[in-house]
Parts: C-alpha cells; sequence; structure tokens
C-alpha cells in the first residue's frame, strides 16, 4: 500500500506518517524497488494504534515512542509495556474526571442561565 493510500483510509496525512516513521512512532516501513513506502497490513495496525492512541486517547508522543521502542525489543518488556499503558490510562483517567466536572459547572450554569432567561420573559408582554 502506498503512502496515499494509506494516508486516505486513515485520514492522517503523507506528512504525519512520514514524521511518525522519522521519529521512530512509526516502526521503519519496508521500501520497494523504486524506494517508495510500501505499507503492509501489519504497518497499518500500527497506524491505527497510533491514532487511536494518539487521536482518540490523547496520548503523547514520547510516551507512544516509549512504547514502540519497548514492543521492538521483544516480549521481555511486557510488563514494562503494560505499567507504561496503565500510567498513561490513569492520566487519562484523571483528565476525564476533570473533564466531568467541568461539564457538571457548565451544566449547572446553563440552568441557572436558562432559568434566568425564562424568568425575565414571563415579565415581557406579547405585541
Amino acid at each position: 500500500m502506498t503512502i496515499a493510500e494509506v494516508s486516505e483510509r486513515f485520514d492522517i496525512s503523507q506528512d504525519t506518517l512520514r514524521y511518525y516513521e522519522r521519529i521512530g512512532l512509526l516502526p521503519r516501513v519496508n521500501r520497494n524497488k523504486s524506494k517508495i513506502r510500501d505499507y503492509t497490513e501489519e504497518d497499518c495496525k500500527w497506524v491505527d494504534f497510533i491514532k487511536c492512541m494518539r487521536q482518540s486517547a490523547g496520548l503523547p508522543i514520547e510516551a507512544l515512542i516509549e512504547y514502540v521502542t519497548l514492543f521492538q525489543e521483544g516480549d521481555e518488556t511486557a510488563v514494562a509495556r503494560k505499567e507504561l499503558l496503565i500510567e498513561q490510562r490513569n492520566v487519562l483517567a484523571k483528565k476525564y474526571e476533570e473533564m466531568g466536572k467541568t461539564l457538571e459547572r457548565l451544566n449547572n450554569k446553563i440552568d441557572r442561565y436558562e432559568q434566568t432567561i425564562a424568568k425575565k420573559e414571563k415579565g415581557l408582554k406579547k405585541s
């Protein structure tokens, strides 16, 4: 699969894919005889994993690079990889909790706002 096809499939720019590979976030992609990147399904699984962890979960690039590096070192790093994911989950859970509190405050503010507007509108006469 070409970089253009992977870019379209995952809605990630080609520059971002090159960047991910350059910084070691995406394991090195093989190239064909013409030196053009040739993504395999395994490479695509990595792109999907990175997109999920980066864009959906908000994991920092540094944590993902560390995870990929540990993965490439082999099975003996499985515990370290799991600990890294647990640590990142804890960070995400804290953000989730904080966002929940913020959402609750906004909902309360909207409720009070609507109650205030409704009271004022009741005092208005229809023309």
